[in-house]
């Protein structure tokens, strides 16, 4: 069976969605898998072992200039390349009107969560089979449950298996250090400064350095104010790829980030880590909690640096506490 996987974006959606797919190719050990996903994101994918080829797509930026020429050139190439593959199924996994238009491009067959379970109901309408899904379970659940639904196997009931680790590239860098992970998408979803510098010279006088990541200019002067509070045991990183920061993570002590897709790639690495939530709610979108992965804080509840070093110690992610 050759499979197309659609799961688009973002960050977060798309480290969800592994699990799914080392189920898929434990029940179906012959099958082919392929994904089609946004390009700033086809590094994730493309760690899969069980991933064969990654097919990138712009679907934002077509979707932002839909009247460009080179839009529809680029949407023609992708069309040529999809249906030259002949899948036998195309699982969308995302649900939304935006990624029932990629998965058509295969044109074949395309299946994904009925009208009561997908993000956007009207999406369901375009599928040729539909699936039940519960809709408040996590992500990670649910693409499990999608994935069994439409390819006839047991709800797996085993702990999620990212199978990402063994391809990261490797960071040399200073030994121990754990990974802050200060920004994200939308403001009220950010931990105050002051908070990552208490959390910084705690784990200093403990031995640990800090890594700051920044992807863009306004990150990176809030990795510098942050770095500047903690200490000469803090290091801001430069501007890297999402699989060097793979690399990054994969190497770490202990990863601690607000609502953002690092942070659950963090946790796919299987590496320690605390998921900070302020403004949304961490049982529907939090990391898959487990023993390597604690969600601490909800909407309107911000954590104190207290009650990140406590979930670090419950992590085992720190030896000497």
């Amino acid at each position: 069976m050759r499979i197309l996987i659609v799961k688009t974006s973002s960050l977060g959606d798309v480290v969800h969605n592994l699990p799914a797919v080392s189920d898929i190719a434990a029940h179906l050990p012959d099958a082919r898998i392929d994904w089609l996903v946004e390009e700033a994101f086809a590094d994730i994918p493309a760690l899969h072992p069980a991933v064969e080829t990654v097919h990138p797509i712009r679907l934002r930026e077509w979707l932002r200039t839909p009247w460009r020429p080179a839009t529809w050139r680029a949407m023609k190439a992708l069309r040529k390349r999809l249906r030259a593959e002949s899948y036998d199924v195309v699982l969308d996994s995302q649900g939304l009107l935006k990624s029932v238009f990629a998965a058509r491009l295969a044109g074949r067959p395309v299946w994904g969560a009925d009208r009561l379970s997908a993000r956007e109901p009207l999406a369901a309408s375009f599928y040729q089979r539909g699936i039940h899904v519960r809709r408040d379970e996590h992500a990670v659940t649910r693409n499990r449950v999608l994935a069994a639904g439409a390819f006839g196997y047991p709800v797996p009931a085993d702990t999620p298996r990212y199978g990402i680790g063994a391809r990261t590239e490797a960071y040399a860098g200073p030994r121990p250090y754990w990974v802050a992970l200060h920004a994200t998408s939308r403001p009220a979803k950010l931990w105050s400064s002051d908070h990552w510098v208490a959390l910084g010279q705690s784990l200093a006088r403990l031995g640990f350095a800090t890594l700051l990541p920044s992807g863009t200019d306004r990150e990176a002067q809030a990795a510098r104010a942050i770095a500047q509070g903690i200490g000469p045991a803090a290091t801001c990183l430069p501007r890297m790829t999402v699989r060097a920061l793979a690399g990054v993570l994969d190497a770490a002590t202990a990863v601690v980030g607000v609502d953002t897709g690092l942070v659950h790639l963090g946790a796919a690495l299987g590496r320690p880590t605390v998921g900070i939530f302020c403004d949304t709610d961490p049982q529907k979108t939090g990391v898959f909690a487990g023993p390597t992965a604690l969600n601490v804080g909800t909407i309107g509840a911000a954590p104190t640096p207290a009650a990140v070093m406590g979930a670090l110690a419950q992590l085992h992610a720190l030896p000497c506490l």
